[in-house]
């Protein structure tokens, strides 16, 4: 309080302007939050909440980019899948093709012309391959690889993507292949000491039990990564039930299994009177005919054409098929891979045609052999076979590609089909990655905007402003403004008083 009759110090008009100050700001704050709508226009408004909004803010910014990243990358999947589709497409003609051809109905000019339009196909299959791309970034020629996605605000939160190069030259049949001179479906095992083998045969040798130890197994790896043993139970073991217990192991490895047995037999001096005389029999592995399959059948012919004639009456049964080439030699083969089990011959002369020519029976006696068939491995992926050695085949598999196909023959046809499988399952594959990605980005820009709208909500509670609480602060301001200069006019009228005691 001033002291009394000054006119020099006016406490009332000091207070009054003060309040009027302070009414004057809390207008000038009420004001902006009307007029922009938030609670919080700059840092002195609220610190901590200026920082806990500035964080959400940034990270709505962040989430919304990754959303606009992530359609990108569904754009693009949309691109390579639409492309693979008209690989598929046009890898499914080669594949009518193929089977077409394998009819062997065609004349040679007519099957050269299916060779032809194959050419053009495989030549499609390359343009696709090498001509999709999504923003100028090559997509199916085996460039992107590793490819990372940004789906997320923060770092660390991405997604890569590599796809395989689906050239024709690229895709096709991975098999396994005859290591050396080791040839598994021409190696034979006498169950008498009637039969010699050549020393190149030495996965069996005279006497030995058959090629494999029971001890040994095939370690398999497919292009996918997945690994899986599977055991030699027998040492006579078939390759039928080899590439069964392959097959068993396939939706780990990726890798298939295919198994045939075939041998071709010379015939030498035909025996007195009875020609040629043996039983045959397939079998499942033990040797003799304890495991056989069918009916064991008995031979006895004067010729080689017999010989066929009287094998094919029992195919049905027994699953081996004969036929005779222009050498008079006899070729036997069993398509399942079982073996083949020849028992009892007492008369003539047998003897295997090729580079381990082993004679199953020469002289007086009777004499039996086990011949064990060939496994071939497959897959649409690159894999190895640890141990392959052991059944006469290479450790790592070779690429039969889409490119190298020639349906102008019969068997370039047959190997076409398999070929051609294998090139859609591989397409196929890379078709069904691509979709789980896909799968993957959409769930993920789902996931990121609900949580950019939940942030959005945080958001408001911190610095939206509360229209109608700050309209009804805004009045109260503004009357206690008018309240202030009102105070500070009334305060002014005792000084003025005092001015009429001058004299």
């Amino acid at each position: 309080m001033s002291a009394v009759g000054s006119i020099l110090t006016n406490s009332g008009a000091l207070q009054a302007l003060n309040s009027i100050a302070n009414t004057t700001s809390t207008n000038s704050n009420l004001e902006a939050q009307l007029s922009s709508g938030l609670s919080i226009n700059s840092p002195s408004n609220n610190p901590a909440g200026y920082i806990t909004a500035q964080g959400f803010t940034s990270q709505l910014n962040g989430i919304t980019q990754a959303v606009s990243n992530a359609n990108q990358g569904v754009s693009l999947l949309q691109t390579a899948q639409g492309a693979i589709t008209q690989q598929i497409g046009v890898v499914q003609q080669l594949n009518s093709i193929a089977v077409q051809a394998a009819n062997g109905t065609q004349t040679p000019a007519e099957s050269q012309s299916l060779q032809n339009l194959v050419g053009q196909l495989v030549s499609q299959v390359n343009t696709i391959a090498n001509q999709t791309q999504f923003n100028n970034i090559s997509l199916l020629n085996g460039s992107f690889s590793g490819v990372q996605f940004q789906v997320g605000a923060n770092e660390g939160q991405t997604m890569t993507l590599s796809i395989g190069n689906l050239a024709a030259s690229a895709i096709g049949m991975n098999a396994s292949t005859v290591s050396g001179t080791t040839v598994y479906g021409t190696n034979v095992k006498s169950t008498s000491a009637a039969l010699t083998l050549a020393a190149s045969a030495a996965k069996i040798a005279s006497g030995a039990a058959g090629k494999f130890t029971t001890t040994s197994s095939l370690a398999v790896t497919g292009a996918n990564g997945g690994q899986a043993k599977v055991a030699i139970s027998k040492a006579q073991e078939s390759a039928a039930s080899l590439a069964s217990a392959i097959n068993g192991v396939s939706g780990t490895t990726g890798v298939q299994a295919q198994a045939t047995t075939t041998i071709t037999l010379a015939m030498g001096t035909a025996g007195a009177g009875a020609g040629y005389s043996f039983n045959i029999q397939a079998g499942k592995g033990s040797g003799g005919t304890s495991s056989g399959i069918g009916t064991k059948q008995a031979i006895t012919a004067s010729s080689a054409s017999q010989i066929v004639s009287q094998i094919n009456g029992q195919s049905s049964t027994s699953g081996i098929v004969a036929s005779l080439d222009t050498s008079g030699n006899v070729t036997l083969t069993q398509t399942s891979g079982y073996n083949i089990n020849i028992t009892g011959t007492s008369s003539g002369s047998l003897k295997t045609v090729g580079t381990t020519a082993s004679t199953i029976k020469t002289g007086a006696g009777t004499a039996s052999a086990v011949i064990q068939g060939q496994v071939q491995f497959q897959s649409s992926g690159a894999f190895s076979v640890g141990n392959a050695g052991n059944i006469g085949l290479s450790v790592k598999s070779s690429l039969s590609s889409l490119s190298s196909i020639n349906v102008s023959t019969t068997s370039g046809a047959n190997t076409a089909i398999n070929v051609v499988k294998y090139a859609l399952g591989a397409l196929n594959n890379q078709g069904g990655q691509l979709g789980a990605v896909q799968q993957a980005l959409t769930a993920n820009i789902n996931n990121l905007n609900t949580t950019s709208q939940n942030l959005t909500t945080a958001l408001g509670v911190v610095q939206d402003a509360n229209i109608p609480a700050v309209s009804n602060q805004l009045t109260e301001a503004q009357i206690q403004a008018q309240s202030g200069v009102a105070a500070l006019k009334s305060s002014t009228t005792l000084q003025q008083s005092y001015l009429s005691l001058l004299p």
